[in-house]
């Protein structure tokens, strides 16, 4: 059988063209797995996983660009690693990975790297980015989940010790790890002894 893997990494990308080639490369679209929204620096994608159980002694997958499958030289051999000794086959684009061929090994690696380069330039300047937002007072993190009124009446809560957390979350409309959060922050922030 052949299997297609398509993934993206943000919620704006779509994963509607890395499709249309797979099928253009012979794979039905009831056998592509697809992981919307998951960055590729993680094995942890339920779509990458689900294609790897179902891929048997014989099978194909195919990805239309290494760096969909793997951005990083480490996770790009052990995926491979795992398809070789499960006896299947993998297809980047048109061509076929043979890891016993040096030639094609080399490429492989290079590719890889490429890719794990990519993505360390891409967490560089996403991270200079925030700094300079932040510098410029353009970044200011996430808006609490509680009002200043909300934790004035958390202190009060928490002070009186008549209701629980659970309980303070349900009446304020949040959930129960906010309230411990918030606790803990004003603890922290010596609100709360």
């Amino acid at each position: 059988m052949i299997f297609g893997y398509a993934r993206c990494s943000t919620a704006h990308q779509d994963v509607a063209i890395q499709c249309q080639q797979l099928q253009a490369l012979g794979v039905s679209d009831s056998n592509i797995l697809v992981d919307e929204g998951l960055s590729a620096s993680s094995r942890d994608r339920p779509g990458l996983r689900s294609a790897l159980d179902r891929l048997r002694n014989g099978d194909t997958l195919v990805v239309t660009k290494l760096d969909r499958l793997a951005r990083s030289v480490q996770d790009a051999h052990a995926i491979a690693s795992e398809l070789h000794e499960k006896g299947v086959i993998l297809q980047i684009g048109k061509s076929v990975y043979d890891p016993t061929d040096p030639l094609g090994k080399m490429l492989f690696t290079t590719t890889a790297m490429f890719a794990e380069f990519e993505r360390d330039l891409i967490s560089q300047r996403t991270k200079e980015g925030m700094a300079r937002a932040k510098k410029a007072g353009r970044l200011k993190g996430k808006r609490p989940k509680l009002t200043k009124e909300q934790e004035r009446q958390v202190i009060k809560w928490i002070q009186e010790g008549e209701i629980t957390q659970a309980e303070m979350a349900r009446i304020l409309g949040v959930s129960p790890a906010t309230i411990t959060r918030t606790r803990k922050r004003l603890i922290e922030n010596g609100y709360l002894p």
